[in-house]
């Protein structure tokens, strides 16, 4: 089984059934049928709360929260001092919510689903995008 951290755009084009990589694609559905395991950051909660409220994307918190308790091998990663220390070994994303939920993929040594270039070129982070 593999295991996976989603950043917050990761979640919402799958939820939103936008446009992904067929990489992507296969890696969320594993994860429905219960092949691969997700991890979601509590700050990509806070991140679709807060996008949602503006009106920026079309699914809510409480989609995601629906998508995690649909799916026993989906479940949030806390904001633990693990990770907080891990966001602070990562000095090349300079944003702090990115940089937060990287520290989840780096803490749980784990490959992290996103289109951020940032994360996507770090040197800390294992990340997965097309």
């Amino acid at each position: 089984m593999n295991v996976f951290v989603a950043d917050t755009m990761a979640i919402i084009l799958w939820l939103e059934k936008r446009k992904l990589p067929q990489s992507v694609k296969a890696i969320f559905k594993k994860i429905e049928s219960r092949e691969n395991k997700l991890y979601v950051p509590a700050m990509v909660l806070a991140e679709v709360g807060y996008l949602s409220e503006k009106g920026r994307i079309d699914i809510n918190l409480q989609d995601v929260v629906d998508f995690i308790n649909r799916h026993e091998k989906v479940s949030i990663h806390t904001l633990d001092i693990p990770t907080i220390m891990a966001a602070f070994e990562i000095n090349d994303i300079p944003e702090l919510h990115d940089r937060l939920i990287s520290a989840s993929g780096r803490a749980l040594n784990v490959a992290v689903i996103t289109n951020d270039p940032k994360i996507l070129a770090s040197e800390f982070v294992t990340s997965v995008w097309g």
